[in-house]
């Protein structure tokens, strides 16, 4: 299925790109999230006219989450649990911990944008945390367990 995509979008290409997919990404991820449009005739047609348009989204969004990636970098946020022997956790710290956590601290973070590329954090200490703002922005935090 060849759509024409309405956003940066990773791994598939950028704002204007038509791109073949499966049908089932389109029609169940990429349409319904408003990231991309079927590649017909007329679409294109009404695609070009409103491309101005939707560049000078795609510009402001990425200055968003640049401005929101200045006030995250570098932030540290403190989650107090219980600790076993040898420093593991009962239990684990997820990415909706994480996000309460930092909410908490006056961060705004939502769960999907925290990457956790090793899975749940199972020990105390101090990890360094990636967050995902855009496509073409992430910011670092500091996430550090302590025990109770």
């Amino acid at each position: 299925m060849e759509i024409i995509l309405l956003e940066k979008t990773e791994n598939l290409g950028k704002l204007g790109d038509i791109v073949k997919v499966k049908p089932g990404y389109a029609r169940n991820f990429l349409m319904p999230k408003g990231k991309a449009i079927l590649a017909t005739p007329t679409n294109v047609a009404v695609f070009e006219a409103k491309r101005a348009e939707l560049e000078k989204q795609q510009t402001e969004s990425l200055a968003s989450a640049q401005a929101r990636a200045e006030k995250i970098e570098g932030c540290v946020v403190t989650i107090p649990v219980k600790v076993g022997d040898e420093g593991r956790l009962f239990g684990s710290i997820g990415t909706k911990d994480i996000a309460a956590a930092a909410e908490l601290s006056g961060i705004e973070i939502t769960k999907e944008e925290i990457r956790l590329p090793m899975g749940a954090i199972r020990q105390a200490g101090e990890q360094a945390v990636v967050i995902h703002l855009h496509t073409d922005v992430e910011a670092v935090i500091t996430v550090n367990a302590v025990p109770e």
